[in-house]
């Protein structure tokens, strides 16, 4: 599958067997392997360690590898080391400062697929906002450079910083400006705009995720398994949306044969953005 088609991507810790033997039957569209939050600071270095294996089973079973680093530099470097490989389609930026930030993680990971004799920019971006004062560099952060897949916000991390409480209110203003900043760059915003830890509530996560594709967000990262079919069902096209967006394309493309700007359309009157987005669904309805 093609990044830019992923819509659920799940958090996976390398360092358990469990999780990983299970990883490519859950579902999802790419593995997060994670070397952050989910690894202890004693169990890092094993954690690089069990990447190759990892990335290889995963990817063998047919399903698409991405890796979240850490932050601090004395630890990315080694991170990056143990994570560039043919196998890893990307890597999880997390707390991205800025431009500059991502920039030089870049010349990193060139040098590490240079060493290795892959072609440079193999190797994709998914950058995480979880600062407040990164907030105002968000479209510098999509456009930073080539790599960059998508980006999105840790919600945790950055409603800790705002003392606010995770949730629709507190990330709705953000929230549009990472659309905003990934539309301008031609990138994917990733996220939902609402509860992400509480995987107790299906009904309310599906919720979220609704109003969140509502709002142009197109994939999302998630940390338990029965969250997987629930994005893969709200952030795909169904065959029902496919089929209103051709009707309503061929109406207006038969209103402009015949000489008019804007045509009546079940009940509503569409002009070219409306078509614009209609091709632009069925564009990421065909992508794969």
């Amino acid at each position: 599958m093609s990044p830019s088609s992923w819509r659920s991507l799940l958090f996976v810790p390398v360092n358990s067997k469990r999780f990983v033997d299970k990883a490519h039957q859950r579902g999802a569209d790419a593995i997060i392997l994670d070397l952050e939050d989910a690894i202890a600071a004693q169990e890092k270095e094993a954690a690089r360690a069990a990447l190759p294996g990892a990335a290889k089973q995963i990817t063998q079973a047919g399903t698409d590898v991405t890796v979240r680093i850490n932050r601090p530099l004395e630890l990315a470097v080694p991170d990056i080391t143990a994570a560039v490989m043919p196998q890893v389609k990307a890597l999880m930026l997390p707390k991205v400062m800025g431009p500059e930030h991502v920039k030089l993680l870049s010349e990193v990971v060139t040098a590490r697929e240079l060493a290795l004799g892959m072609d440079v920019g193999h190797t994709r971006f998914i950058g995480v906002v979880e600062t407040a004062a990164a907030l105002a560099h968000l479209h510098a952060i999509a456009a930073a450079d080539a790599r960059m897949l998508a980006l999105g916000l840790g919600p945790e991390d950055l409603c800790t910083q705002l003392q606010a409480v995770p949730g629709g209110d507190s990330l709705y203003p953000f929230a549009m400006q990472v659309v905003a900043a990934c539309r301008a760059a031609g990138i994917e915003p990733l996220g939902t705009v609402g509860q992400f830890a509480d995987f107790s509530d299906l009904q309310g996560y599906r919720a979220a995720l609704r109003r969140s594709r509502g709002l142009g967000f197109s994939c999302t990262a998630c940390i338990h398994p029965s969250q997987v079919p629930i994005v893969n069902e709200e952030y795909s096209v169904s065959e029902e949306e496919a089929g209103r967006a051709r009707r309503l394309i061929a109406a207006f493309e038969d209103g402009i044969a015949q000489g008019s700007g804007a045509v009546a359309f079940e009940g509503a009157m569409i002009d070219r953005p409306v078509v614009d987005r209609a091709r632009a669904l069925l564009a990421r309805a065909g992508r794969g």
